[in-house]
């Protein structure tokens, strides 16, 4: 399924293990809930990791990158609750970008969710942006078991404003530059998309050597916009 919206706030991390029941709490009950509340923002969901990479990805869909930057959003990250200030100081190698959705296509979620994180040299965003968007995703789009697609690139300036949510975690935060993320409804079929999207990589990227940072993940959570859709 296509994200509902054009802008999506993507966030990647680990979580001291003592900390793991009061997290799901937190996440379930009042932080999901808070953040579907702000005007603009439509869906979210968690998942966990099945490799090696961080524990947990969190993606929420926005109707822009505005919404993501504006009045709302950063008023409630300035005023994070009592709850919110104490968990998020168990989570470690937090890695959160703002993302401009350049494309997405899908036929509804899936239960597995691949996420590939790369940098790309400035000077050759356009036509990288151009070959992603144009050849090597709609195939992968269209492939055996797969049921969504998604690719983005993070607002740096969005992405680096200080909050006071932010300064609450003990450990800084890495803004991944480049995003796509392949969802399917078996874990093999988004492998064998990972194993394609990383060759296509090697070579659109004329670096075979270039880092490339790819965690398969579980759904574990989904809240919808409104409390009658909230799984």
């Amino acid at each position: 399924m296509s994200f509902a919206g054009t802008g999506v706030v993507a966030i990647w991390h680990d979580l001291l293990p003592e900390a793991r029941d009061e997290f799901y709490e937190w996440h379930n009950r009042e932080h999901m809930p808070e953040r579907l509340g702000i005007p603009g923002f439509q869906r979210g969901r968690r998942y966990i990791a099945l490799d090696a990479g961080p524990l947990y990805f969190n993606l929420y869909e926005a109707d822009s990158v505005q919404v993501l930057g504006g009045a709302d959003y950063l008023n409630r990250l300035n005023a994070p609750t009592v709850w919110t200030q104490k968990v998020v100081q168990s989570y470690r190698n937090v890695a959160r970008s703002i993302c401009d959705v350049h494309y997405t296509a899908g036929v509804g979620h899936g239960a597995y969710l691949l996420t590939v994180r790369f940098d790309v040299a400035a000077e050759r965003y356009t036509d990288v942006l151009q070959a992603l968007r144009d050849r090597v995703l709609p195939p992968l789009a269209d492939a055996q078991g797969i049921t969504g697609v998604h690719f983005g690139t993070a607002d740096e300036a969005v992405s680096k404003v200080e909050t006071a949510e932010k300064k609450a975690r003990s450990e800084g935060t890495e803004i991944p530059s480049w995003v796509i993320m392949i969802e399917g409804c078996a874990a093999d079929y988004v492998t064998h998309a990972r194993e394609q999207l990383v060759a296509e990589l090697g070579t659109l990227l004329d670096n075979p050597a270039q880092p490339l940072s790819a965690t398969l993940y579980q759904l574990e959570y989904t809240r919808c916009k409104t409390p009658e859709c909230a799984g």
